[in-house]
């Protein structure tokens, strides 16, 4: 028992020093201040400011209160194995240890999260790459691996866009990811994937090696950034889903492609073409400022286009589902067999190994 007491001691005075590192204190007074503004009278007035409101306040909650929780739970399992007079409790103990061990490892990880932009909402585009269908059907397990994360780990996640495939798969989605540090954790995930597998799209199930592009922006809510109509080419289409079932009767589905660059937004969430066309433009200055702010520049008409190539020799993971099960990614050279864990969401050890190389260097 003496050693989960130790353990017990040294997590929970990490917690207290991680709570006031990372201003828990000051969180609480901003939430107090939006809970302020949903009460007055004239809350919902403005209805596009009071969800973001409501949702920026929710998310902050929660994320408060996942901390406190955690500090009074092991606060509470001290003092109660402390209360113990033998042995006779310890294995019980110990699997509710292992339990608090657990959750305090996947919070920790905000302590290795000091950026300027680390706390922001993540934009995360997944497009398919060399491979055909393979690549695109490679798109769409990439997108529901990053749902189940957020799902998973305390974060809200949206749908903003997906253009289905031919026969199977997508050609590309864009999702935000909301919550605590989301951006913080998912730039991790920026770059080439490689998929390695039995392809189930071929007649004689031979062995297929696909790609896809990972592409992960901070939302940004002021970029300072001026966009001239003249740089735009701006499209509308339908929103459809899976097969072309339609999901709008209109054309409101927006594209928005950035010329001097190429960087292209298309959002079709929203049933109406002008808010869909608003998001758009979002997620457009903060692509292009993120974009900016990598080239070091200041003037977004010095900006030269970013053109990646999800293909041989670009990957940063390698997921390998024959002849042998593993995912290995290539920065850190962390790997796993787990290959049914990750593809089902549990990413979080290869965000911590990416963090910690960070960190060293």
């Amino acid at each position: 028992m003496k050693q989960l007491v130790t353990k017990l001691s040294n997590m929970l005075e990490a917690v207290n020093l991680a709570m006031h590192q990372l201003g828990l204190a000051e969180d609480e007074k901003t939430l107090a201040k939006l809970e302020s503004q949903i009460l007055e009278n004239d809350f919902w007035s403005n209805p596009e400011s009071a969800e973001l409101i409501s949702r920026q306040a929710a998310e902050l909650r929660r994320y408060i209160d996942t901390w406190k929780t955690l500090a009074a739970d092991l606060t509470l399992t001290l003092e109660l194995i402390e209360m113990e007079v033998d042995d006779s409790s310890e294995k019980q103990f110990s699997t509710t240890v292992a339990d608090l061990e657990q959750r305090y490892n996947e919070l920790m990880i905000a302590t290795k999260l000091n950026g300027e932009l680390d706390k922001n909402p993540a934009l995360v585009q997944i497009s398919a790459g060399v491979g055909g269908t393979d690549a695109q059907d490679w798109a769409d397990m990439l997108m529901t691996m990053y749902i189940k994360y957020a799902n998973t780990h305390n974060l809200t996640v949206e749908v903003l866009e997906t253009s289905y495939g031919e026969e199977a798969g997508i050609k590309s989605a864009t999702l935000r990811i909301s919550g605590p540090f989301a951006y913080g954790k998912l730039i991790a995930e920026k770059g080439v994937h490689r998929l390695v597998r039995l392809s189930p799209f071929n007649s004689d199930n031979l062995r297929q090696t696909s790609f896809a592009l990972v592409d992960v922006v901070p939302e940004l809510t002021d970029t300072h950034i001026h966009l001239d109509e003249k740089d735009l080419k701006i499209d509308t289409y339908r929103s459809s889903g899976h097969g072309g079932q339609s999901v709008n009767t209109t054309d409101s589905a927006v594209r928005i492609t950035h010329l001097p660059t190429g960087l292209t937004v298309a959002i079709q969430n929203e049933r109406s073409q002008l808010k869909n066309k608003q998001r758009a433009l979002s997620i457009l200055e903060s692509k292009l400022a993120e974009l900016a702010r990598s080239q070091k520049l200041d003037d977004i008409s010095k900006l030269r286009g970013s053109v990646k190539s999800a293909d041989w020799g670009a990957q940063i993971r390698s997921y390998v589902l024959h002849p042998y099960n593993k995912v290995k990614d290539h920065r850190t050279s962390y790997e796993t067999s787990d290959t049914a864990g990750v593809l089902g969401g549990d990413i979080e050890p290869f965000i911590e190994a990416y963090l910690d190389q960070k960190i060293k260097k």
